[in-house]
């Protein structure tokens, strides 16, 4: 496996904490050249030290995504010191939570630029350099939110779901040339963003059961570089969100309100908060951020499961709800 990667060069984006972080540490151990890019300066150093101690070369550079003339320099500081690319990872992303009409315009406007320009940038830089060499990977991060959406993340929705549909429209344009791009959609992940999420709700905030780890959706990332693949969800709970939107989409979005109000907020109120848009926050530099429970995790999704297995042994118990009780089958690879 390591004489697979001895030698790449990935950049990733939004690599001071959370899936960046936990993306660069599954890298280096593989034996993959990094160039790490956020704008925390120290956590970022941190990281390249600790990367290099598994014996890679590893270049940090402070970047804000949002700004295009910074990613173009990253890009061109990552081929002046390694002579190319080929591998990018967009992965700088924040968060935001609030009724639309009680969120500041800059506030909205600021999510779209670093997840969204964010990404559209990082691909410009990327693919002019993976068009030189004739080849090259392009990972770009999303989120379930990509596909269905909730209430109250309206600003992250539409960033995330703009990034799959942009995703699809450029991996069309470089079909057949040796230059793939994928797109990674995980569910809720364990990592230091909800800590970091502008909030204008009032109440204190907490990611959504299942969650899972940085470490998955690292080594998922690590997957679709050496492998690459259209699109990746990560977390079987997706299926069961992407089953109820497409087969029963009023339902869906009616049980989306219903969890998001009584299982994403603290029974706690806080100040409401740009977290950090606009300045990052000098807290939560590592890869998780301690939300994550294995045993209830898989006490849960045990519970989950045998509610959908009920529901769709039922479906099968009528000949009318036969065929949807198959699609749904399907739909969740069961």
């Amino acid at each position: 496996m390591k004489r697979a990667w001895k030698g790449k060069v990935i950049v990733i984006t939004g690599a001071s904490s959370g899936i960046g972080r936990a993306t660069a540490l599954v890298l280096a151990k593989k034996g993959a050249h990094l160039v790490l890019a956020a704008r925390r300066e120290e956590p970022l150093d941190e990281l390249a030290q600790q990367c290099e101690a598994l014996g890679i070369r590893c270049l940090s550079i402070p970047t804000d995504v949002s700004e295009a003339d910074a990613v173009r320099a990253l890009a061109a500081q990552a081929v002046q010191a390694f002579g190319r690319i080929d591998g990018w990872v967009n992965n700088a992303g924040v968060y935001l939570l609030g009724r639309l009409e009680e969120t500041p315009d800059e506030a909205f406007r600021q999510v779209m630029e670093t997840n969204f320009f964010g990404t559209v940038y990082g691909a410009r830089a990327a693919l002019a350099q993976f068009r030189r060499q004739g080849r090259g990977t392009l990972v770009n991060v999303s989120s379930v939110f990509g596909s269905t959406a909730g209430p109250y993340v309206s600003a992250y929705a539409a960033s995330k779901f703009a990034v799959r549909g942009f995703s699809s429209s450029i991996r069309q344009e470089f079909e057949g040339t040796g230059i793939h791009v994928c797109t990674v959609l995980p569910a809720a992940v364990d990592t230091p963003l909800w800590q970091h999420s502008a909030n204008y709700t009032g109440w204190r905030l907490r990611p959504v059961e299942p969650i899972y780890s940085p470490e998955r959706v690292a080594r998922a990332i690590a997957r679709v570089l050496e492998r690459p693949r259209r699109e990746l969800f990560i977390g079987p709970s997706r299926r069961v969100f992407a089953a109820l939107h497409t087969l029963l989409p009023w339902a869906s979005e009616k049980a989306m309100r219903s969890m998001t109000e009584s299982k994403h907020f603290e029974d706690r109120r806080q100040s409401r908060t740009s977290g950090n848009l606009f300045q990052p926050m000098a807290q939560g530099t590592g890869r998780s951020a301690g939300y994550r429970s294995p045993a209830r995790l898989w006490f849960k999704r045990l519970l989950l499961a045998g509610g959908l297995l009920a529901s769709v042994a039922s479906l099968r118990r009528s000949a009318a709800g036969r065929r949807l009780g198959l699609r749904v089958v399907e739909a969740l690879g069961a």
